[in-house]
């Protein structure tokens, strides 16, 4: 431990108690990494608040001293966001995961960013509630925020954006704030929810969530669609929205990822191309929305649809679509995943994925295709020997290729994984000058570059 280090530790134990505070190397490792292929580094100083006015009294240490803060939820992030570039100050909010109000009145809830999505939705239960947004990793809110993660509910609920309507942030200074209040709607002020969400710590730590929430769907059918080609499943997913049809989930699923499921999962699914549904409603509304998607993917060459309407059948169908990057983790030892993620507008998305799967083909990579359809937003599972550096350079082309493809067709270079390391060489591609108003906004609130630097935007 250097000079110079042992004083910032020294610091920090002023302010928190010995325990919550470490430079132990195992606890260093396991904060120097993410779900992510990019190389692990390690932080200085891991600490574990308990409260905001311990996040507060870190950051003025930090600032004292000049060296980073990263925040931490889970580290189930897929693009670096958690890796500390400079070393620095981990702040790892497990301990701060305690669920501080359901106001179900008002479908809203405050909570701590430990807060898995998981334990809220054990919590909401009984309420006859649940929280929409789901990543499927049981990420912790605060970094679900960070991120702007969203999932296979987005298509009916919206992404974690639509539903933060205040958060707790303590900034570089130590200073404490709110961005929104309680209310449905404001017309007060700047956008400050839009700005926090989705910043993945380079302009504040979170310490409370207000976060809306909704109540459980009176029926639930889940539903699985084979067809002869990705083209014919994704035009049947238009066809879907044009209509109006209010479909809660529609994923995507290509014909290596069936393979893949039937082998880890040990079903027996079709292996072709498959759109894995679900539909909420009441009992009449949601058997109107089953017989018109019936029509419709019949129109689009449908080879055949089953319906799961109790309980275990749709939990065994959506476990096996959340179990997929491990079944392609499990069935490639010794390889690393590494995974895209691009969103376009629905009407560029099946020329996309068409590409991607020709793409994968051409470079003679192992990979699948899965994607949350009903907005735009696809992911290539790449499984890559780190070891082999041809390798890893066509993976990187690859993932170059698929995002210049959505970039020149009015897309994102990341539809809910986020910037963090991998996605930032196309920052400038995607805003050009509006990036000039981000780096602005980051001075700002950051003049010093301690919370999370090289993320997003780079001031050095």
């Amino acid at each position: 431990m250097t000079n110079s280090i042992k004083i910032i530790t020294d610091a920090l134990k002023k302010v928190l108690k010995d325990e919550q505070v470490t430079i132990n190397t195992t606890v260093r490792e396991l904060h120097g990494r993410d779900e992510s292929y990019h190389a692990q580094q390690l932080p200085d100083i891991v600490v574990f608040p308990e409260s905001t006015q311990d996040v507060s009294n870190v950051m003025i240490v930090s600032k004292e001293h000049q060296i980073p803060v990263i925040p931490f939820g889970l580290g189930s992030s897929l693009e670096g966001h958690v890796i500390p570039l400079k070393g620095g100050i981990t702040i790892d909010f497990s301990l701060m995961n305690q669920i501080l109000d359901v106001k179900e009145n008002d479908f809203l809830v405050k909570v701590q960013p430990g807060v898995t999505r998981t334990q809220l939705n054990q919590r909401l239960k009984k309420h006859g509630l649940f929280f929409s947004v789901d990543p499927g990793a049981d990420a912790t809110l605060g970094g679900m925020a960070a991120t702007n993660a969203s999932g296979t509910t987005s298509v009916k609920y919206g992404v974690m954006r639509d539903q933060v309507r205040d958060l707790e942030v303590v900034m570089a200074d130590g200073t404490i704030i709110h961005t929104g209040n309680l209310a449905a709607k404001s017309a007060s002020g700047y956008h400050l929810n839009g700005l926090f969400v989705g910043s993945e710590g380079t302009l504040g730590c979170f310490t409370e969530l207000t976060l809306l929430v909704h109540g459980i769907p009176e029926h639930i059918t889940a539903a699985r669609a084979s067809f002869p080609t990705i083209n014919d499943a994704v035009e049947a997913v238009v066809s879907i929205l044009q209509a109006g049809i209010p479909i809660a989930r529609v994923e995507l699923v290509d014909e290596p990822s069936m393979k893949q499921t039937n082998i880890y999962s040990e079903t027996n699914y079709i292996e072709k191309p498959t759109l894995f549904l679900e539909f909420h409603g009441n009992e009449a509304g949601l058997k109107s929305d089953v017989d018109f998607t019936t029509m419709i993917v019949a129109d689009h060459h449908c080879e055949g649809i089953e319906f799961e309407t109790d309980n275990a059948g749709r939990n065994r169908l959506w476990e096996a679509r959340h179990n997929l990057a491990y079944a392609f983790i499990h069935g490639y030892p010794g390889k690393k995943m590494m995974v895209t993620d691009v969103c376009l507008p629905i009407s560029e998305l099946a020329g996309a994925v068409e590409y991607a799967r020709e793409t994968v083909h051409e470079l003679g990579l192992i990979g699948g295709i899965v994607g949350h359809v009903g907005d735009g937003n696809f992911h290539v599972l790449l499984m890559m020997d780190m070891n082999d550096s041809e390798e890893i350079a066509k993976a990187d082309d690859l993932n170059e290729r698929i995002v210049m493809y959505a970039l020149e067709r009015g897309g994102t270079c990341t539809g809910e994984h986020g910037v963090g390391i991998g996605k930032q060489k196309y920052q400038e591609r995607e805003h050009g000058t509006a990036l000039l108003v981000m780096e602005k906004i980051k001075r700002a609130l950051d003049p010093d570059n301690l919370l999370n630097p090289n993320k997003i935007v780079k001031l050095d």
